[in-house]
C-alpha cells in the first residue's frame, strides 16, 4: 500500500513542482474522506493540482466553474416533466461524480454555495422530496480566491466547516519554476497521466485508515488543542472540528507506514484543518486562522 501511495504523490510531483507537502496534505485528507479546499492566488496550480489527483486515482472528474448567476440547478439537476410518461423525469447535474472541482468558489452567491452542503456532508441530494445518492466515493476539491479580491462571496462558516482541510500552494521556489518553465505544458502532461490507484484501492485505504489506533495520551493531546482552541478563539474548534482532526492525523500515520498516530500527525496536519475554522479578523481581510493554528499547535504541550 505504501508503495501504491509514494506512487501517488510522486506522478503528482511530477505536474505540480516543488509542493510535495501540499500534495500529502491532499491525499491525506482523501483517504480521510475529507473535502479539500485551496485558496490562493490565480495562477499557482490549484486546478492542476485536481485534474492530477483524479487521473491519477482513476476516478470520473467534473469541474463546475461558480459565477455569480449560477444557480443550485446548474450544479445539482432538476426534474423535468416527460409528456410520454406523464410525470417528472430527475435529470442530474455535473456534482454527480466521483472527483469534483469547484473552481471559485466564492465568485457563487450564497444561495448557490449552499447547495453543495447536504451533498458535502450526507453524499447525497434531496430533489422535490426525493433523495438521489451521489456517486462514491465523492470528493469536492474546491478552489477560493483571496477574500480582498473583487467579486468574492465570504464562504459561511458552516460551508467551511465541510472542508476537511484548506491548504495552500504559494508561489514556487526559484528551482521549482526554473523546471516548470523549462519543461512540458502542464496540460499535455496531465494527459499523459496513468492511474496508479483506482475506486476499489482507494476504498481499502479508506477503510484502513479509521483502523489506525490513537491511544489515550494521544486523545488527551487532541482534546488540549481543541480547548486551547476555545480560549483563544470566539468559537474554537467544534466536536466535528475534533473528529476531522482525528482523521486527517490517521490519514497522515497510514501515508507514514504505521498503523498508530502520534502528536507528529497531528501537528503534521493541525494547521491545514484548523485555520479555516478559526476564521478571519472581522474587522479586516487579514488572515488569522493560520497563524492561530499554529499558535494553538506550538504552544500545547505534547502529553
Amino acid at each position: 500500500m505504501n508503495t501504491r501511495i509514494e506512487a501517488l504523490v510522486s506522478q503528482v510531483s511530477q505536474i505540480i513542482v516543488g509542493k510535495e507537502d501540499a500534495i500529502r496534505l491532499a491525499v491525506s485528507c482523501i483517504f480521510a474522506r475529507g473535502h479539500l479546499l485551496i485558496e490562493d492566488l490565480p495562477g499557482v496550480g490549484k486546478t492542476t493540482l485536481s485534474h492530477a489527483l483524479a487521473r491519477s486515482l482513476g476516478l470520473d472528474f467534473r469541474r463546475i466553474q461558480f459565477t455569480s448567476d449560477l444557480l443550485p440547478a446548474d450544479i445539482i439537476g432538476n426534474s423535468i416533466f416527460d409528456r410520454d410518461k406523464q410525470r417528472f423525469i430527475f435529470h442530474a447535474g455535473p456534482l454527480f461524480s466521483q472527483v469534483i472541482l469547484i473552481d471559485e468558489v466564492n465568485r457563487a452567491t450564497p444561495k448557490t454555495q449552499s447547495a453543495l452542503l447536504e451533498a458535502m456532508e450526507e453524499n447525497h441530494v434531496t430533489i422535490d422530496g426525493v433523495t438521489h445518492a451521489l456517486p462514491t466515493p465523492f470528493f469536492v476539491m474546491a478552489t477560493q480566491n483571496p477574500q480582498h479580491q473583487i467579486g468574492t462571496f465570504p464562504l459561511p462558516e458552516s460551508q467551511l466547516d465541510r472542508f476537511l482541510m484548506r491548504i495552500e500552494l504559494g508561489v514556487p521556489d526559484r528551482a521549482a519554476e526554473r523546471t516548470m518553465l523549462k519543461g512540458s505544458d502542464r496540460r499535455e502532461m496531465l494527459q499523459d497521466l496513468k492511474p496508479v490507484m483506482d475506486a476499489a484501492t482507494l476504498a481499502e485505504s479508506q477503510a484502513r485508515v479509521r483502523k489506525v489506533h490513537a491511544s489515550d495520551a494521544l486523545m488527551d493531546y487532541l482534546q488540549d488543542l481543541l480547548e486551547a482552541s476555545r480560549r483563544r478563539h470566539r468559537t474554537g474548534l467544534s466536536p466535528r472540528a475534533g473528529l476531522a482532526l482525528l482523521h486527517a492525523a490517521q490519514a497522515w500515520a497510514l501515508m507514514q507506514g504505521r498503523d498508530l498516530v502520534l502528536p507528529e500527525d497531528l501537528q503534521a496536519v493541525g494547521a491545514a484543518v484548523m485555520s479555516h475554522r478559526l476564521g478571519q479578523d472581522a474587522e479586516s481581510t487579514e488572515e488569522v486562522g493560520r497563524p492561530l493554528a499554529q499558535s494553538i499547535l506550538r504552544e500545547v504541550p505534547v502529553h
